[in-house]
């Protein structure tokens, strides 16, 4: 009998004291234990980047079951529950594994990495590709956990299409402490002769993604050059060499969804799987991504929030991802004016100032809430960092003490209030909210 997810992870983290260390040799000696599933998985497409990578996945997926085809789905961090991360092809969808088949093959998989050190990451994706060798697919979408150059998931050797969404500064502590040095490791999964999709970049990430494209021999494809993503009157207008398309708007909101629609669009045409433009537009307007931009209309949290309001979700937590997310405001206000209350709970680890920056003058006040995680950091740390940028601020011992505090606030008209800062307050805002991802 397996024992539940839990307590595997539980056993898993003991094998090696890092959570996080960047290397093959571990995945590699794994994946010989396990006979190599990875050279046994549907035609690959492979995403990396810092911000946009979900969403480009999630594009995809809705653009390539749209056209009839099935795709198995990996991605991280999960929200709610580990199986997020796991999604098996079929019909209406597919469905996240369950618990009892997740269970086995992590099992499994610790049992042929016999106590050796080993990452739960790395279990995890080699799990994963177990998963998705054993269930027929068209495709597998398999998303970056972090960096890309020695990620776990960099070890299959010719995918369909390598892509690398917005490079920017994140986890600095493992991959570099400049945007240069970041987007060396995101151009790590670039291989030879495969189609290698460049979405918009700054200038210094586009220039070390292309440089390290074509010392690979990667045939690449970069925004603004080689195709064209652009919104136009409300659509979403794509052109490469094959041609123009026009198409709705995204269903994800924020102006930042059309660039990542047209990395999905781009790396979709590139990757040869002939999808009709029909199989995009129904695509783009399904596309479901939670915890980016995402309204709350129902839920335990949504009940207690002040009468009247509007209750926002996104999981952005370095400075660019604040930036998108302050745009993404910034189009809601004009379109319905109402004031704007932050309530933020962040990492120890992330660049608090950086991303707070970016609602400055936006947002009316902020409520800072602990985040339960090793390295939360203490609400205290950021209301003292969004008071220094001159952002009114005070501290909740929760999401229901912050709600409520809104409520006292007596705006009018009633708030748009928006919960941001970790996907792991996310995934606490989902679980107490009672709507995790299924």
């Amino acid at each position: 009998m397996t024992a539940p997810v839990d307590a595997i992870l539980a056993r898993l983290l003991a094998l090696h004291p890092r959570r996080i260390d960047l290397t093959l040799d571990r995945m590699w000696r794994l994946l010989d234990a396990l006979d190599h599933p990875e050279r046994r998985l549907p035609p690959v497409i492979h995403v990396a980047g810092t911000n946009g990578k979900g969403s480009t996945v999630a594009f995809m997926r809705a653009m390539l079951e749209a056209a009839g085809r099935r795709v198995h789905v990996y991605t991280s961090p999960n929200l709610v529950r580990l199986a997020e991360r796991f999604r098996l092809a079929g019909p209406d969808g597919g469905t996240l594994v369950s618990d009892d088949e997740l269970s086995e093959v992590l099992e499994f998989c610790e049992q042929r990495n016999a106590g050796a050190p080993i990452t739960v990451f790395e279990i995890e994706t080699a799990a994963a590709f177990m998963l998705f060798a054993r269930h027929p697919a068209d495709v597998l979408l398999l998303e970056v956990g972090l960096g890309g150059r020695l990620d776990a998931t960099n070890v299959v050797e010719r995918p369909l299409a390598s892509v690398v969404t917005p490079v920017s500064l994140d986890h600095v502590e493992f991959l570099g402490d400049t945007i240069a040095k970041i987007a060396f490791e995101k151009a790590g999964i670039f291989k030879r002769a495969v189609p290698a999709v460049i979405a918009r970049q700054i200038d210094v990430a586009r220039d070390v993604l292309i440089e390290r494209g074509e010392a690979v021999g990667a045939a690449l494809h970069v925004a603004g050059q080689d195709w064209v993503a652009a919104e136009e009157r409300g659509r979403l207008v794509f052109q490469d060499t094959d041609g123009l398309i026009d198409l709705p708007a995204p269903r994800l909101f924020g102006r930042h969804q059309f660039d990542n629609a047209g990395t999905a669009i781009a790396a979709l045409r590139v990757a040869g799987l002939g999808l009709p433009v029909a199989a995009f537009e129904q695509g783009l307007v399904k596309a479901e991504w939670p915890a980016r931009m995402q309204r709350l209309t129902a839920g335990a949290l949504v009940s207690a929030a002040p009468a009247g309001c509007e209750l926002w979700l996104d999981g952005g937590h370095n400075a660019e991802g604040g930036r998108a997310v302050a745009a993404a405001l910034g189009d809601l206000e004009e379109r319905v004016s109402r004031p704007l209350v932050l309530v933020v709970g962040m990492l120890s680890t992330k660049d608090v100032a950086g991303f707070l920056q970016n609602f400055v003058g936006l947002a009316l006040r902020l409520i800072a809430v602990p985040i339960h995680q090793d390295k939360g950091l203490p609400p205290e740390d950021i209301v003292a960092t969004a008071r220094g940028l001159g952002l009114p601020a005070d501290t909740c011992v929760g999401l229901d003490e912050a709600l409520a505090r809104i409520g006292a606030l007596d705006l009018d008209p009633p708030p748009r209030v928006l919960i941001t800062g970790s996907l792991y307050l996310a995934g606490e805002v989902l679980s107490a909210n009672g709507t995790p991802p299924r």
